[in-house]
C-alpha cells in the first residue's frame, strides 16, 4: 500500500509544461527576464533541470510559451460582446491590462512580432473587422494599425511603470513630468507646454481608449 501511495503521490506532483510556465510567470513578474533562468526553475519548482528541458529545450521556448500563456488568458477573458466595436474595444483593454500585470510580455512581442501569441491578438482583432463590414481588401491595414496601437501604447505605458519605484503614486510620477513639459521653450516645444497639465491629470486606460475609438472612427469611414 505504501508503495502505491508513493506512485500516486509521482503521478499527482507530476512536473508538467503547465506548471513550469505557470513557476516562470511568477519569476519574470517578481524578479525581471534577466532571473528567469533554469537553475531558478529547479530551485522554484524543487525538481532536477533534467525534468524541466524534457517540456522546454531553451530559455527562448520558456519566454514563448509565458507570453502565449498570458495573452491566451487575456482573450479568453474578454467578455462575449455581440456588437464588434465594443468587441475591439474589450479584446484592446484586455490586452493593454495584460501587458501593465506583465511588463515583460510587451517586450517579448515587440522583439518577435510574429510570435504566436501576435497571431492570437491578430486575429481576433480581425474577426471582429470582419463582423464590422469592413471589406476585405482594407482588413488588413485596419487590424494592422489596430494590433500596432495597442501593443505600442500598451508597451509603453508598461516601461514607464518600470521606471517607477513601487511605492510611487502614479499622479505624482506624471506630475513631475508634467513640471518639467511646463518649463520647456515655449518657441521649440508650444503644443507640449500647452498639454502639460493634462499629462497630470490624465489616466492610462481613458487615453488608450479614446485613441481605439479614434482608430474604430477612421475605419468606419472605409467601410
Amino acid at each position: 500500500m505504501a508503495t502505491k501511495s508513493r506512485r500516486t503521490d509521482r503521478r499527482t506532483d507530476a512536473l508538467s509544461k503547465e506548471r513550469i510556465v505557470g513557476a516562470a510567470i511568477e519569476i519574470l513578474d517578481t524578479e525581471g527576464e534577466s532571473a528567469l533562468t533554469f537553475r531558478a526553475l529547479t530551485a522554484r519548482l524543487a525538481t532536477g533541470s533534467g525534468a524541466i528541458y524534457y517540456h522546454v529545450a531553451k530559455k527562448g521556448d520558456l519566454l514563448a510559451a509565458t507570453t502565449n500563456s498570458v495573452i491566451a488568458r487575456a482573450m479568453t477573458e474578454v467578455v462575449s460582446v455581440a456588437e464588434p466595436r465594443e468587441a475591439i474595444r474589450a479584446i484592446a483593454l484586455g490586452v493593454f491590462d495584460a501587458i501593465d500585470a506583465h511588463p515583460w510580455v510587451g517586450a517579448q512581442l515587440s522583439r518577435e512580432p510574429w510570435h504566436s501569441a501576435m497571431l492570437q491578438i491578430f486575429e481576433s482583432v480581425g474577426e471582429q473587422l470582419q463582423a464590422l463590414g469592413v471589406p476585405e481588401r482594407a482588413q488588413f491595414d485596419c487590424a494592422s494599425a489596430l494590433v500596432n496601437y495597442i501593443l505600442g501604447l500598451a508597451g509603453q505605458y508598461a516601461a514607464g511603470a518600470r521606471l517607477q519605484a513601487p511605492e510611487t503614486d502614479r499622479s505624482a510620477f506624471l506630475a513631475v513630468f508634467a513640471a518639467e513639459w511646463a518649463q520647456l521653450a515655449p518657441a521649440e516645444y508650444p503644443f507640449m507646454r500647452q498639454v502639460a497639465t493634462q499629462l497630470r491629470d490624465h489616466d492610462d486606460r481613458e487615453q488608450f481608449l479614446a485613441g481605439i475609438d479614434l482608430i474604430l472612427t477612421g475605419i468606419a469611414s472605409v467601410r
